[in-house]
């Protein structure tokens, strides 16, 4: 049985209310989602690994029910909004795992912080960094330009490309809702720079927590690159037959996934 979700917001440093799902029970797994969209898409994370941990979404800035002001979308701004959530809540050395764009947030939350305060970091799908995938990049700039001419129309393209198990009419049309709910100014801003961090080589340096890289084959070269970097301290796990949310395409394979990854950091 699913834990009742409780919700709320903490008030970050800048003044900007961030959204957040917690099932308070157990020890922590903090979920992030990426680009336009919400805590929402972890829905099938909630249900499945709340009777054995405490699961926590967030809707980052500018995305869901969070505030969504007109500053603030670096990678650097969005990770502090993070610690800033695991601090209030009062987190114990949660798992961090961040979809997509959040990925590049995590890597920066470690260079800023360190990671002592986490037992481990999951990386789902992200370009890490969008150098090291020449080929998604054109891919990624063409949304964000679409959004700025049609947004109906790049919703329509965009959502889909998340999966590759079929999914409901009515499941789209809730991801699709989630893309509206983010300015269209900000959602763009957020694009430019995720693209434009090219040097994560800081964050590199200060991870020492294990991690986990789950990723679908577009991104093979980010698994290439993070082997090269961390050999045994990154785990590598593909998922062949799967969209970007691959995560939603196989739930079950990717809640084992995550249940067996923090049963092996997390302490007693």
């Amino acid at each position: 049985m699913t834990k009742m979700q409780n919700e709320g917001y903490i008030t970050t440093s800048d003044g900007t209310r961030i959204h957040y799902t917690d099932t308070r029970e157990g020890q922590a797994i903090v979920f992030i989602p990426g680009w336009m969209s919400d805590g929402t898409i972890w829905e099938k994370q909630v249900q499945g690994l709340s009777h054995h941990y405490r699961i926590l979404t967030i809707d980052p800035r500018s995305q869901g029910l969070s505030d969504k002001p007109s500053f603030g979308h670096l990678p650097e701004q969005r990770a502090r909004d993070y610690k800033e959530v695991v601090d209030k809540l009062g987190l114990r050395r949660p798992v961090m795992v961040g979809w997509s764009m959040a990925c590049g947030e995590l890597l920066s939350y470690v260079e800023q912080f360190g990671d002592q305060n986490l037992s481990g970091i999951v990386f789902v799908d992200g370009l890490l960094p969008p150098c090291k995938n020449p080929e998604l990049v054109p891919v990624l700039a063409y949304f964000a330009q679409l959004l700025q001419k049609n947004r109906q129309q790049m919703a329509d393209e965009f959502v889909p490309y998340w999966f590759k198990t079929p999914q409901t009419e009515e499941y789209l049309e809730a991801a699709k809702a989630t893309t509206y709910a983010v300015p269209v100014d900000s959602a763009v801003t957020l694009m430019h720079n995720m693209l434009s961090v090219t040097d994560i080589s800081g964050a590199f340096a200060k991870l020492s927590r294990p991690a986990l890289f789950a990723y679908h084959p577009l991104v093979r070269p980010s698994a290439d690159f993070l082997e090269a970097e961390f050999g045994h301290l990154i785990r590598l796990e593909p998922f062949e037959k799967s969209g970007h949310a691959l995560f939603v395409d196989h739930p079950e394979k990717f809640n084992a996934l995550i249940q067996t990854f923090a049963e092996s950091v997390f302490t007693p």
